[in-house]
């Protein structure tokens, strides 16, 4: 089973549906985490909201710390958080600049959650 981890700064967002894309789309092959640099202790409601137009339950995951994860990773995704997320060693690494859409209304929330299920879906294939 190969292990991922999506790290951004809070784990209340982006990382946090990364995982949940994962998930779904890894389809019991893939380990998926997510933490966070400086997490925020909660999940977005609007992450939450959004994750649920897909059918998928945002409100049963939890924001993480880095501390609280560990072990190896064949791949670790940072989402735009540069210098606020620290280095984890893994097989592979990538840095997908994504806004944090945490201000953006709902339409750009939306893209934002879409861009990041077209991404995770291309790592997957990779892997």
């Amino acid at each position: 089973m190969k292990r991922v981890l999506f790290v951004c700064v809070e784990n209340a967002n982006r990382s946090q549906m990364a995982e949940a894309f994962a998930r779904i789309h890894g389809a019991g092959a893939i380990e998926a985490l997510s933490a966070g640099s400086a997490p925020s202790g909660r999940i977005h409601p609007k992450a939450v909201r959004f994750m649920a137009e897909l059918g998928y339950d945002l409100g049963a995951h939890a924001s993480k710390s880095l501390d609280d994860v560990d072990g190896e990773f064949d791949a670790v995704v940072t989402m735009g958080c540069g210098d606020g997320c620290p280095w984890v060693p893994a097989k592979r690494r990538e840095d997908w600049q994504l806004s944090d859409p945490k201000h953006l209304d709902d339409d750009g929330y939306r893209a934002v959650r879409d861009e990041i299920s077209a991404r995770v879906r291309h790592l997957l294939a990779e892997l």
